[in-house]
C-alpha cells in the first residue's frame, strides 16, 4: 500500500486531531489502482510550522485553514506555488468565507472543504485529490514509459470536474440563503465566477473528446487526401467569435493546393488548439498570422502571436500534461493544461515535429513540420 503525507494546517487542536482521527485508517481503492492509497497525518498549528515542514519533509497534499495565529493560509497557499508546486493544498473554510475559499482554488489550491465537515465529506475530498496525484503519476509513467493506460488516464481525469462543481455548489449555496442580502446584484460576481468555472470544464471536456480521438498508432482506413487550408480556415471561423470579443485579429497565408494523406479531425486539433492559444494568450487588440507552406517535401504549419510571451523555463515544459503558466497575466486564463501535449501526441504520429519560440512581452511562434 503506498501511502501520502498530508499535513494538516489548522490552529483548532480539536479540528487537527479530528481530521487525523478520521483518516488515520482510511484508504483509497479504485479497481484501476495497483494498490491502495492510505495517509501518513502531520499536525501543525501555525502557518510558519507549516513552511518548516515543507522545507524539511516530502509532503504531497496540504489541508489548510485560512485564519491562522501569524502569517494567513493564504501566504502559505502562495509560499507553495512558488517553491513547492507540487503540493496539493485544500483550503479549509467556514461558509461564511466562502468567497475566500473560491479564490484561493483560483489562485492555485486545488480544493476547498467548508466547515463544519462531515467525515464522509473529508474522505471524498481526499479520494479526489488522491486520484489526483495517481493521474499525475500514470502521466510521468506514460512519458518514461510509454505505456498504453490512456482508458485508465481518462477514468481518472474526468474526476477533475468535481473541483469547479464545488466552487459553482458553494456559490449557488450562497444564492440559494440569500446570504448577500435580497438585491439580485449582490450576486453578479458569484454568478461571473460560476460561469468562468463552467467555461473551464467545457474546455477540459473538449480536451477529453480530443484525446479520445487521438489514435496510438495511425488508423489508415480513415486517412485521405486533406486539404490543409481548408482545416485552417475551418478553424479560424470557429475561434474568431473569441478573438472579436479580444479585438484580436487573425489573418491566413496559405500557399494553394497544399494537401496531406492524413486523418482531418488529427489536424482540426492541431489547428484549434494552436489558433485558439495564440488568441487566449494574446493582448487586447493584438494579431495572430497562420502560414501554411509545402518545402523541402514537408508541410509547415506556422502561428505566429504578438501575445505575453513565455520565458525559457516555461516554453522547457510547455508539451508536458497539466503544464499551465502561472504568473499575473494567466490565473484567470481558463484551461486544461492538455491542449499542447495533445498538439504533440497528434505530430508525433505523423512523425513530425513542433517547436516554439517565444519572447516574453513580444509573443511566440509555433512551427509544425509534417513530413508529405
Amino acid at each position: 500500500m503506498e501511502n501520502l503525507n498530508v499535513m494538516v494546517v489548522d490552529d483548532e487542536p480539536g479540528i487537527r486531531s479530528g481530521v487525523s482521527r478520521i483518516l488515520r485508517n482510511f484508504t483509497v481503492s479504485y479497481p484501476f489502482m495497483d494498490a491502495d492509497i492510505g495517509f501518513n497525518l502531520i499536525e501543525v498549528g501555525t502557518g510558519e510550522e507549516a513552511i518548516e515542514k515543507i522545507k524539511t519533509e516530502k509532503i504531497e497534499i496540504v489541508l489548510l485553514d485560512n485564519k491562522l495565529p501569524g502569517i494567513h493560509g493564504t501566504e502559505v497557499l502562495e509560499y507553495i506555488n512558488i517553491n513547492n508546486p507540487d503540493i496539493l493544498v485544500m483550503m479549509i473554510t467556514s461558509y461564511a468565507s466562502l468567497e475566500l475559499a473560491v479564490k484561493a482554488t483560483n489562485n492555485g489550491a486545488y480544493d476547498f472543504i467548508p466547515k463544519p465537515f462531515t467525515p464522509q465529506e473529508l474522505k471524498s475530498a481526499l479520494e479526489n485529490v488522491s486520484k489526483h496525484l495517481f493521474l499525475r503519476g500514470m502521466t510521468t509513467k506514460m512519458n518514461k514509459e510509454g505505456k498504453e493506460v490512456r482508458y485508465q488516464f481518462l477514468s481518472v481525469l474526468s474526476h477533475e470536474l468535481k473541483a469547479p462543481l464545488n466552487a459553482i455548489e458553494g456559490y449557488l449555496r450562497i444564492m440559494q440563503e440569500k446570504q448577500a442580502g435580497e438585491e439580485i446584484a449582490s450576486y453578479d460576481q458569484m454568478i461571473d465566477r460560476s460561469l468562468h468555472r463552467i467555461k473551464g470544464m467545457r474546455n477540459l471536456i473538449m480536451d477529453l473528446l480530443d484525446l479520445t480521438k487521438i489514435n496510438l498508432e495511425k488508423k489508415t482506413d480513415k486517412f485521405q487526401n486533406v486539404d490543409i487550408g481548408e482545416i485552417a480556415q475551418l478553424a479560424i471561423e470557429s475561434i474568431n467569435p473569441y478573438a472579436i470579443q479580444k479585438d484580436v485579429k487573425i489573418t491566413l497565408i496559405n500557399d494553394k493546393n497544399i494537401t496531406l494523406n492524413a486523418d482531418p479531425s488529427d489536424l482540426e486539433i492541431v489547428f484549434n488548439n494552436l489558433i485558439s492559444n495564440a488568441v487566449k494568450y494574446n493582448v487586447d487588440g493584438g494579431k495572430v498570422k497562420v502560414t501554411l507552406k509545402s518545402e523541402n517535401k514537408n508541410i509547415k504549419i506556422v502561428v505566429e502571436d504578438s501575445g505575453i510571451g513565455l520565458s525559457k523555463e516555461e516554453t522547457d515544459d510547455l508539451f508536458k500534461e497539466f503544464f499551465r503558466v502561472k504568473n499575473e497575466q494567466t490565473k484567470h486564463i481558463t484551461g486544461s493544461g492538455l491542449g499542447l501535449s495533445i498538439v504533440k501526441r497528434v505530430v508525433d504520429l505523423y512523425n513530425g515535429d513542433v517547436k516554439i519560440e517565444s519572447k516574453v512581452g513580444v509573443g511566440s511562434t509555433f512551427v509544425v513540420t509534417l513530413p508529405i
